[in-house]
C-alpha cells in the first residue's frame, strides 16, 4: 500500500477488530463463555493489580448485579475465584485460576507465533512506528468510548 488514507487505516483497523472478534468467538464458544464473560476474563487476566468486582463492573460498564452474574458464570466454569484481600479482609479480589491461564495460553499461542512470523522482518524503527500507531489508536478509541458511555452534561 503506497499511501494509506485515514479511511484506509480505519478500514484496516476495523478488519483487524472483526477478525479478532471472530477468533475470540471461537474460544468463547468452545468454552461456553458469553462474550462479556470472555471480556471479563481478559480484563482480570491482564490487570496490573488484583481486580475487585467493583473495578471489573466499571471496566465492563455493568451494574453490580450484572457483574456478579458474570463472575458467578466464570467461577462455575472454573476460571475465576473471589478471595479476600490479605491486606484488607473487607476487600474481595478476583483471581484467575492457573487452569484458565493455561487454557487461554494454549489457544492463543498459535496466534502469537503467527504474529511473530509476520513481524520478524520489521526493522526496530518500523516496530516503533507500529507500536506508536497502536498505542495512539487504542487511546483514541478509549477516549471516544468514554465519551459515548459517559456523555458530559451541558
Amino acid at each position: 500500500m503506497s499511501e494509506a488514507s485515514d479511511y484506509d487505516l480505519s478500514m484496516l483497523i476495523r478488519a483487524l477488530v472483526m477478525e479478532s472478534n471472530q477468533f475470540l468467538d471461537i474460544f468463547s464458544a468452545a468454552h461456553e463463555l458469553h462474550p462479556t464473560d470472555m471480556t471479563a476474563l481478559n480484563l482480570i487476566m491482564t490487570a496490573r493489580s488484583p481486580m475487585t468486582p467493583g473495578s471489573l463492573a466499571k471496566a465492563l460498564n455493568l451494574s453490580a448485579s450484572a457483574t456478579t452474574s458474570v463472575l458467578d458464570r466464570l467461577e462455575r466454569a472454573g476460571h475465576v475465584g473471589r478471595d479476600r484481600s490479605p491486606d484488607d479482609r473487607r476487600r474481595v479480589e478476583l483471581r484467575v485460576f492457573t487452569t484458565a491461564t493455561a487454557l487461554t495460553a494454549t489457544f492463543f499461542q498459535p496466534l502469537a507465533r503467527e504474529f511473530a512470523a509476520v513481524w520478524q522482518d520489521l526493522s526496530p524503527e518500523d516496530r516503533q512506528v507500529v507500536a506508536r500507531f497502536l498505542t495512539t489508536t487504542t487511546a483514541a478509541t478509549a477516549r471516544v468510548r468514554a465519551a459515548v458511555t459517559s456523555p458530559t452534561t451541558g
